[in-house]
């Protein structure tokens, strides 16, 4: 069996063994190699590494030089500035593990953040060690590596509060064993949370003092925003056996194209002002309406991707409220979109989806 969606340690060994063999900087206890090799293998070195990710140097440099240090890292941005991207990356290269994991929701309880119990074992033994169920995050601490925290603004305050004295004290206090956890060397913490839940669960001054805050910007330029489309497509393809469509850098900028300016409220030559949806309209879900469209041009085409392979995804993305939402991509259709002479096949497809 081959898994869907290799962990970022397993999918990139070959880079991170050829990282390790060859670094020969200072590496913090516990760190599997240097920080300026972390952000090597995050950044590509444009031969034998790969780039994870396409942005700012200094923010990278920034999030790595957090995790060397006593404070965690906070890893902010609107939804689809690969958020949890980085983070698995981070985990990887400076741990070899990034699966321990708490995936933040409105029903995370506290015992995910610090610790459950065995209750089969609890109610025959009574409170022991072996009932104990530790946390990702106390197993992060018992092994002096990197635990992460998905969407930490949607876990309920009181919850978010256990972090506490973990954060400040580097302990997880277990008073029914009468003892304590204490994190070893190397022990650090990236959670993730996006500006548009800013107010859902707010963080307490307390907490918020114990994160350095990295915030992750959207891509800086369309042909950076293109890119980094191209490269994910190109991966997802080849993970999901998907067959090389030869013309999917073309409709890549048309998509990248249609969310920039509709995302921006205004046409690449500045010229025209626009409505913009409800949507974030991010990388991520530009990079799901290609992949989509090459399924669409292999499986039921001739395998080149056309408009009408992309149109139906575009609309999706766009338009989440039908009302508002369809009033803003019809417009736009109308005023942008006919009166590109080169786009008339999308508009077409699009009227038609």
């Amino acid at each position: 069996m081959t898994a869907l969606r290799p962990h970022a340690e397993d999918q990139y060994s070959d880079e991170l063994a050829l990282l390790a063999a060859t670094d020969d900087r200072i590496r913090p206890p516990g760190w599997r190699l240097s920080p300026q090799a972390v952000v090597t293998y995050l950044l590509g070195d444009g031969a034998k590494i790969t780039p994870k990710y396409v942005g700012p140097r200094r923010l990278i440099e920034v999030a790595v030089a957090t995790l060397a240090t006593d404070r965690a890292l906070l890893l902010l941005g609107v939804p689809g500035t690969a958020k949890t991207w980085v983070s698995e990356h981070l985990a990887a290269a400076i741990s070899g593990d990034s699966k321990l994991l708490v995936q933040g929701t409105a029903g995370t309880a506290e015992e995910a953040i610090r610790y459950g119990w065995n209750y089969a074992r609890l109610l025959a033994e009574g409170p022991t060690e072996d009932a104990l169920v530790a946390s990702p995050i106390m197993r992060a601490m018992r092994g002096g590596t990197i635990a992460r925290l998905e969407e930490l603004t949607r876990v309920p305050s009181d919850v978010q509060d256990a972090l506490i004295t973990i954060l400040s004290e580097k302990t997880l206090p277990v008073p029914e064993l009468n003892t304590e956890i204490q994190a070893q060397r190397g022990f650090n913490l990236i959670a993730t949370a996006n500006d548009r839940d800013r107010g859902v669960n707010e963080l307490s001054s307390a907490l918020r003092r114990r994160f350095n805050t990295v915030v992750l910007p959207m891509p800086a330029s369309a042909e950076e925003e293109v890119e980094i489309v191209a490269r994910r497509v190109a991966q997802l393809g080849a993970s999901l056996d998907l067959p090389a469509v030869p013309t999917a850098l073309e409709e890549i900028r048309r998509v990248v194209t249609v969310f920039r300016e509709l995302r921006t409220g205004l046409t690449e030559d500045g010229r025209t002002k626009l409505k913009s949806p409800t949507g974030t309209l991010s990388t991520a879900e530009a990079i799901s309406v290609i992949t989509n469209g090459m399924a669409l041009a292999a499986h039921f085409g001739d395998g080149t991707m056309r408009p009408a392979d992309v149109a139906a995804g575009i609309l999706g993305a766009v338009v989440k409220d039908p009302l508002s939402d369809g009033v803003v991509w019809r417009e736009y259709l109308e005023t942008v979109v006919r009166e590109r002479p080169d786009w008339l096949d999308f508009y077409r497809a699009a009227r038609d989806a």
